[in-house]
Parts: C-alpha cells; structure tokens; sequence
C-alpha cells in the first residue's frame, strides 16, 4: 500500500510518469523502507494507464465485493416479509438498553476526568 500510495502522490503531485528513483524518494522522505520488487511489481502493471481509468476500474470491483453486515440487513429486512412484524425491532431495543445499562455500571460512580 506504501508504495500505491508513493506513486499516487507523485501522479498527485504532476509526474505523470513515475520512476522507481523517484517512489524511493517519496518513501525515503518519510523513513518507510521501499521494496525493489513491489515497486518495479507496480511499475509494471501501470505502465501506459491512466491512473483516474485504473482508480475507476477498481472502484468497480469493490463495488462487488460484500462490506459486511448485509447479511444482518437481509435477515432484518426478511423478517417482517415473513410475517415477523416488530419483533425484531423490540429485541434490538431490548439489546440496546441492556448494553446501555452495562456501560453506566462499569465506571462505578466515578470518571477518569473527575
């Protein structure tokens, strides 16, 4: 990622074309140690590209990837189509005052700021 990162502010930065002396710069100026081969590994793979064309394809791939937390979306949204009604919702609030509860007991009447 460093080294995404280097080539990403030298392209920011108006080098339209970064070199590898130029990536170890960027890193050197910041004492992160730079890898020969991810660099060149880099350099490789977006030689001749556009990096905003680069960005876009990526952001479409991630746009596929599952974030987490849809399954409880989908089990929730689910729910109340299978005739499940509020039920849920009461459980979470439930939870929710529990947890809240839980919190205000942990201190012990005092705070750290007191």
């Amino acid at each position: 990622m460093k080294v995404v990162a280097a080539y990403l502010l030298s392209v920011l930065g108006g080098n339209a074309e970064p070199s590898a002396n130029d990536l170890k710069d960027i890193l050197g100026s910041v004492g992160a140690e730079a890898d020969d081969d991810r660099i060149e590994l880099l350099l490789t793979e977006v030689k001749g590209k556009d990096i905003t064309e680069l960005i876009a394809a990526g952001r479409e791939k991630l746009a596929s990837v599952p974030a987490g937390g849809g399954a409880a979306v989908a089990a929730v949204a689910a729910a109340p189509a299978s005739g499940g009604g509020a039920a849920p919702a009461d459980e979470a609030k439930k939870e929710e005052k529990v947890e809240e509860k839980e919190e205000s007991d942990e201190d012990m009447g005092f705070s750290l700021f007191d």
